[in-house]
């Protein structure tokens, strides 16, 4: 996984399984060692929502930036849309996100993607992204033109 920036324990992809151009799908591996297990919910745990859906963007991301004129450039989630949980997301589940490209148009793209935990649907969300070299330097460039 050295295509995404993220490293643990915020990396949410354990293997990507296929890739080809405007599709992929990856794994995840859930185990009750997650750090978040922790506190959701003791006695209970569950994978944050949230959480699911950032390991789907994950898979989604792996795609874009496998695309030869989009290698070293990171995306960006800048929305959501049609976001449904189906089912909760259990330690010891794996995770299969599906991920196909909808649009793609200079810097920014449409992906939907789909969770799955033993063929069953657990989520599914349509995914909205900008590229860029690096967004985090271009913020402190916008704050500094603001500053007196």
């Amino acid at each position: 996984m050295k295509v995404l920036p993220h490293r643990y324990p915020f990396l949410l992809v354990d293997r990507i399984l296929e890739i080809e151009e405007g599709r992929v799908v990856g794994v995840k591996n859930v185990t009750i060692n997650e750090p978040f297990f922790q506190g959701h919910f003791p006695g209970e745990p569950v994978m944050p929502g949230v959480l699911v859906l950032e390991a789907m963007g994950q898979v989604a991301a792996v795609m874009i930036i496998n695309r030869e004129e989009l290698k070293g450039k990171f995306t960006y989630l800048v929305g959501l849309d049609k976001v449904r949980f189906r089912k909760p997301v259990l330690p010891g589940d794996q995770l299969v996100t599906e991920a196909w490209v909808k649009r793609v148009k200079k810097n920014m793209g449409i992906v939907e993607a789909r969770g799955t935990v033993n063929g069953e649907v657990v989520a599914e969300a349509t995914f909205l992204f900008v590229i860029r070299e690096r967004l985090v330097e271009e913020e402190e460039a916008y704050e500094q033109e603001d500053r007196p």
